[in-house]
């Protein structure tokens, strides 16, 4: 098995190559650190909607039972001018 030597050229190459790769990696990290941000904040985003949307269900279940008292009360009324 013949044994091959490094020139001079060959390991600038190499340096080169490591020197790129460590870039590439480091934009990688970067956008995952992005990525990882944004999620957090639309996850922040998205519970404060499901609170919104369960103060809204509450508020709209209080208009109903208000509703339904008036309209009970207005049925009443109006049984009791029906009936004089």
């Amino acid at each position: 098995m013949a044994t091959q030597r490094w020139t001079d050229e060959m390991i600038d190459e190499l340096a080169s190559s490591v020197t790129e790769l460590r870039e590439s990696v480091t934009e990688v990290k970067d956008s995952v650190d992005g990525l990882r941000i944004t999620t957090q904040a639309l996850l922040q985003l998205a519970a404060q909607s499901q609170q919104e949307i369960v103060l809204i269900k509450e508020r709209q279940a209080e208009s109903d039972q208000r509703f339904n008292v008036l309209l009970e009360e207005v049925r009443f009324l109006i049984r009791g001018n029906q009936e004089t």
